[in-house]
């Protein structure tokens, strides 16, 4: 393997490692708020292929009743 192969190698188990502590990051802070969301994961499809790796966070689907809590939440956070 070409030095330059290694080091697009390397930065994109960077980008998926990063990626992977924000969702576990997220999934805690949302279950502190009492929140689950099952299908919180990385997107695999955004971390495959020969171009440069920048994984995107999947929320998933969720019910009303959780999108409204999600909602409530942000808004009571987002007071002064």
């Amino acid at each position: 393997m070409d030095k330059s192969a290694e080091e697009r190698r390397k930065v994109a188990f960077d980008q998926v490692k990063a990626a992977e502590e924000a969702v576990e990051q997220l999934r805690s802070g949302l279950a502190a708020a009492g929140i689950v969301l099952p299908s919180l994961r990385i997107d695999p499809v955004s971390c495959s292929g020969d171009g440069p790796v920048n994984p995107l966070v999947e929320l998933g689907r969720c019910n009303l009743a959780t999108a409204r809590q999600m909602a409530a939440v942000l808004e009571e956070g987002a007071r002064p």
